[in-house]
């Protein structure tokens, strides 16, 4: 049995999160569908990450089981032809290599979030970015967020939902930058707590609009206190932008992958 794996884009505004709901629309529902439209199977697809209602994702991975040996060209064509309703993209499609898994052989998870910064509201990216108004520090927010790099105990940062067995995770990168009118968080580690990317943005903002300090930062991580966490930032501007694989080891129990 082939497994085909596919690189996806998504608009996250229509779905109830990427995980299959059984009354709501869901990325991993929409692309289930086109499978059975393409061939006729039913089949559960696995995802690098199970992003969140709203999420976006320009580099989300998944792995698809056919019982038919087909060609990878084909499978991409018949797939986005059956996705043309939907706001979900197949970018790329090819035949994985023997004991490839989309989420546990996954070594990467890299999220980009965008904030407009500008008074004037989004009119082409309503949805896509979180707008502030007020004029935000995004070097006294870089500066906050180097707290937060390493490895740590994000209890302060997990959410109350969250299903991982432990909150001790190693966060790679934590860079801001402004691009424009916009600012930019890049967020990378090998996995993420549930909402952990959107509280240390809500976190950091508060940073660059000089509510927080930077040393605040730092002791709400150190508090270990969900209730030391900043507001929360809404889903619009997040994106799961790519995913890193490495050597192919046996696939770990549990492990949290949700930002």
């Amino acid at each position: 049995m082939p497994r085909y794996r596919l690189l996806v884009e998504y608009d996250g505004r229509p779905y109830a999160g990427f995980q299959a709901q059984a009354t709501l629309p869901s990325v991993q529902g929409a692309i289930e569908a086109a499978v059975k439209a393409f061939c006729g199977e039913e089949v559960r697809i696995a995802a690098a990450g199970r992003t969140d209602t709203g999420v976006h994702a320009t580099g989300q991975v998944v792995h698809v089981d056919l019982e038919k040996d087909w060609p990878a060209q084909t499978v991409f064509n018949a797939l986005n032809a059956h996705l043309t309703r939907e706001a979900v993209s197949i970018l790329s499609a090819e035949v994985a290599e023997e004991g490839w898994h989309a989420r546990f052989s996954a070594n990467e998870r890299r999220y980009l979030y965008r904030i407009l910064n500008r008074r004037a509201p989004p009119a082409l990216d309503k949805g896509r970015v979180w707008h502030m108004k007020k004029d935000l520090d995004h070097e006294a927010m870089h500066a906050a967020a180097q707290h937060l790099v390493g490895l740590h105990d994000f209890t302060t940062f997990r959410d109350m939902h969250c299903q991982s067995k432990s909150p001790v995770k190693t966060l790679d990168v934590a860079r801001v930058r402004r691009v424009g009118e916009e600012i930019h968080l890049d967020f990378g580690a090998r996995s993420f707590l549930h909402r952990q990317v959107r509280s240390m943005t809500g976190t950091l903002v508060e940073v660059g609009a000089g509510r927080w300090t930077v040393d605040d930062v730092k002791a709400a991580l150190e508090a270990r206190d969900r209730r030391e966490c900043g507001p929360v930032a809404p889903a619009d501007g997040l994106y799961l932008v790519g995913v890193g694989y490495g050597p192919i080891n046996p696939p770990p129990s549990g492990g949290g992958v949700d930002a």
